[in-house]
């Protein structure tokens, strides 16, 4: 099974911009789909965005598309969430999530297999 680490949260003021990354290890990221979720606090855990295994497509939530772009280096075992324009509404914990086959649920999180522990960002002045 595959082992996942956020990484690159943390403080930036409204506009800005953060750049997540979800190391994988213990099996090749390609053999799976992934997907970003979000988690603020007292809230349930929602969908970001969404990519197949090879990355040729991709889904957002309505909330962060436009802003926000999910890519993925299966060379580097690397998933990775752009961020632009943050907004105060952006708060929350990041997760990256994993799954072997691509669901067209691909927004539910009972649809993953495999999370990771998370990265906090907080947008604010």
């Amino acid at each position: 099974q595959v082992q996942l680490v956020e990484s690159g949260g943390g403080l930036v003021q409204p506009g800005g911009s953060l750049r997540l990354s979800c190391a994988a290890s213990g099996r090749a990221l390609s053999t799976y789909a992934m997907a970003w979720f979000r988690q603020a606090s007292g809230k349930e855990r929602e969908f970001v965005a969404a990519i197949s295994h090879g990355g040729g497509s991709t889904f957002y939530a309505d909330s962060v598309k436009g802003r926000f772009t999910i890519s993925r280096d299966n060379a580097k075992n690397t998933l990775s969430l752009q961020m632009n324009s943050l907004k105060p509404e952006d708060t929350a914990d990041y997760y990256c999530a994993a799954v072997p086959v691509w669901r067209t649920n691909y927004a539910s999180r009972y649809t993953y297999d495999y999370w990771g522990q998370g990265t906090q960002v907080t947008v604010s002045s």
